[in-house]
């Protein structure tokens, strides 16, 4: 383990756009040029001080935490990580859904903007995948951006669509190569229409992988799936393609949005920050799922908090309202 202090001076900034003033039809965003914009120390968004944090840097092999920075870091490479002594390959669970909680807070304890915090969760998230990749968990859901999270401000839902757009153009390339299939749910109709054309791209080029899934719920919550659910049944019996007598939970489970996953119902749910309710998140599928709450901020969750998640779930014995003799 590395410990480094150091001062970082914190300008109020955030990269915003300009007005767009060119439709080049090779331009792979649709998203207009950046700027930077400064704004007032008072804003929401922005923090303007001197601050010196403590910056934890633990061993990238080890799949340690570290602060949010370029895209050019370790972070970036997948690299096989062998299962930790204790821990048994057959006990894994089969699907984890993350509820990914607490970049905001972990800024602001250190005097930063909400957008490193934000960055600092991607880091967490590529350090999950990695692991999850190499450990054999066949799907990872993780809720990146909910239905109830359109009312924050605007700066900040732009920054974090941007930075949606811009992680998926940075690893899509790595999840070719080491057998990612990536699937985004929820309603992408609200979605910017570069977002919604790299998503459809990025689903289609690794629709084929096979290793590991990745599923990102953004613009998603809960009642929302199970209402486009009811609504896509109905339609069916209304068209005569179902009958009414004929609905069961398998038929609302064919019209989830999880529909796209092998092993739609996660086996264990992590939520961070010590948080304890599952914020309009899966409320179907987590019928019989296993709930670990874990107090770190997500982007100090790494390897040693994923090893007692999983340690805690291979312990559980799952009865699904059964009775073991």
């Amino acid at each position: 383990m590395f410990s480094l202090r150091l001062p970082i001076h914190v300008e109020s900034f955030l990269i915003t756009p300009l007005p767009n003033t060119t439709n080049s039809p090779s331009s792979l965003h649709s998203y207009p040029p950046f700027q930077t914009h400064r704004f007032p120390s008072s804003h929401p968004f922005t923090k303007s001080t001197t601050v010196t944090p403590n910056v934890a840097l633990r061993d990238e092999a080890n799949g340690g935490s570290h602060i949010a920075g370029g895209d050019s870091s370790p972070e970036s490479e997948i690299v096989e990580q062998p299962i930790p002594a204790g821990l048994k390959r057959e006990l894994m669970p089969k699907h984890v859904a993350v509820i990914m909680d607490g970049n905001g807070r972990w800024a602001k304890m250190k005097g930063l903007p909400p957008s490193v915090g934000h960055e600092a969760g991607v880091r967490s998230l590529k350090r999950l995948v990695n692991l999850c990749n190499s450990w054999g968990i066949k799907v990872l859901t993780v809720f990146a951006f909910s239905t109830d999270n359109w009312v924050r401000p605007k700066v900040e839902v732009d920054f974090l669509l941007r930075l949606f757009e811009r992680t998926i153009n940075s690893e899509i390339e790595g999840f070719k190569r080491h057998g990612i299939r990536i699937s985004v749910i929820g309603d992408s109709s609200k979605l910017p229409k570069s977002l919604q054309t790299m998503i459809n791209n990025a689903e289609e080029s690794t629709k084929h992988n096979t290793k590991l899934q990745l599923v990102v719920a953004v613009s998603y919550s809960g009642k929302y799936d199970v209402v486009q659910a009811c609504k896509s049944v109905a339609k069916k019996v209304k068209d005569g393609l179902v009958h009414l007598e004929d609905i069961d939970e398998n038929i609302i489970e064919q019209e989830l949005e999880t529909n796209c996953i092998e092993f739609p119902n996660p086996d264990l749910l992590i939520r961070t920050s010590g948080e304890l309710r599952v914020s309009n998140f899966l409320l179907w599928q987590l019928a019989y799922t296993e709930l670990f709450f874990n107090r770190q901020l997500w982007p100090d969750f790494g390897k040693d908090e994923f090893i007692e998640a999983l340690s805690s779930f291979q312990q559980r014995q799952r009865r699904y309202g059964g009775r073991h003799s």
